[in-house]
């Protein structure tokens, strides 16, 4: 295992009336003047937008909106909330959506107070040093942005999405009802069960062992294995809309990476596909995994054998054997959860040769780096792996 610093600062108001608290939340975190940050008209037809203006107006507390987030969120939206809240004079933002809506907020809390380009903390040329407090009201369990310091923003300028990660980034406080999940499309449902255990095995697949923090790993991925399935099934059922919204939550606050070093290549390999296709997030994850996973295989068996044997039930001995078939099994479950597991069930036709020789040239950002830990991999890994999840 490896030294850790763990911090998990958001406090999570968990349950059917969760909205209640958002005024006093606010108030305690210094907030006087709010900008309800949201995506489209969803949020509008629920009637939470509503709740929540007429919560601030009970108690008095001023404020402003701004919608538009679309999925894979854009810089230049961002960048109309910084100018809005600088003129507006807001000291606190308020996320109601998704990891898309977080991440906008995000980058626009880290954006008003500094002098220069906000992209700067994206692009790596600047450190932050301060940020407008936020918080999230949740709507979508897929990201895990209300509890991760992390974001993720696509610059419209040449379509680079890239992330940007800092504990000054992290929600205030994070409102979490499950019924307001309820009206989720299934294949947003299925995309975000995938997110979810993709954040748990982006951390779980690493040379270094951690008895506990594998544990975890291994409960919560069994857990949304098995709950997954059953929302999609019951989709206005309290107790497994909760089980996936919570999971959510602890699948990206760190908890099950520490003492341990994370991959995250099948993530950037991801970041390209949707930001030239604007595909889903999860389905993107999907459609890349298998096949991440056949080709770093060998650097460490074991570990793959362990994940088929404890998480999808292979009862096999020999360990490459076992690992292969649990890689089939994970490609058996997205397959049964409507989650495509290449690139052409992604997009509805093979990536032309140009495409992927443009996305493996800028997920190694010119081929001046590598992608992963579990097995670094330069450009021309990077291709071969979208060329076989390209079949």
């Amino acid at each position: 295992m490896k030294d850790f610093n763990y911090y998990a600062p958001t406090q999570v108001v968990f349950g059917a009336d969760a909205e209640e608290q958002i005024p006093q939340l606010i108030k305690s975190f210094g907030g006087t003047k709010v900008l309800i940050h949201y995506g489209g008209k969803s949020a509008e037809r629920s009637g939470l937008l509503q709740e929540i203006e007429q919560r601030l107006k009970d108690a008095a507390i001023p404020y402003v909106k701004l919608g538009g987030v679309v999925p894979n969120p854009r810089l230049s939206k961002a960048q109309e909330g910084i100018d809005l809240c600088r003129k507006e004079g807001v000291d606190f933002i308020l996320a109601v959506g998704g990891g898309s809506v977080i991440d906008s907020s995000k980058c626009m809390a880290l954006g008003v107070p500094y002098s220069g380009d906000v992209w700067d903390f994206y692009a790596g040329k600047a450190q932050a040093s301060a940020c407008l407090p936020l918080a999230a009201v949740l709507t979508i369990p897929a990201a895990g942005s209300e509890m991760s310091g992390g974001s993720v923003i696509t610059k419209d300028e040449g379509e680079l999405k890239w992330s940007y990660d800092d504990n000054l980034c992290r929600c205030k406080f994070a409102i979490m009802n499950p019924k307001r999940t309820y009206t989720l499309p299934a294949y947003q449902t299925a995309c975000g069960v995938t997110d979810i255990m993709m954040h748990t095995m982006e951390r779980y697949f690493s040379h270094e062992e951690m008895g506990v923090t594998d544990a975890l790993a291994i409960a919560l991925l069994k857990a949304v294995r098995q709950y997954g399935p059953m929302v999609l099934d019951n989709p206005e059922d309290y107790y497994l809309r909760s089980q996936i919204m919570w999971a959510g939550s602890l699948a990206h606050n760190d908890l099950t990476g520490c003492g341990t070093i994370g991959d995250w290549a099948t993530h950037n390999m991801e970041h390209e596909l949707s930001a030239l296709y604007g595909v889903a997030h999860g389905a993107g994850l999907a459609s890349l995994w298998c096949h991440w996973a056949n080709y770093v295989m060998d650097a460490k068996v074991a570990r793959f054998a362990r994940f088929a044997r404890e998480v999808m039930d292979v009862d096999a001995i020999d360990d490459e054997v076992a690992a292969r078939e649990g890689v089939n099994r994970m490609r058996a479950f997205y397959h049964s959860i409507g989650m495509p597991a290449s690139i052409p069930a992604l997009i509805g036709r093979k990536a032309t040769e140009e495409e992927l020789l443009l996305m493996a040239e800028k997920c190694s950002r010119g081929k001046t780096i590598t992608n992963g830990n579990f097995k670094q991999l330069a450009y021309e890994d990077v291709l071969s792996i979208y060329r076989a999840a390209n079949e």
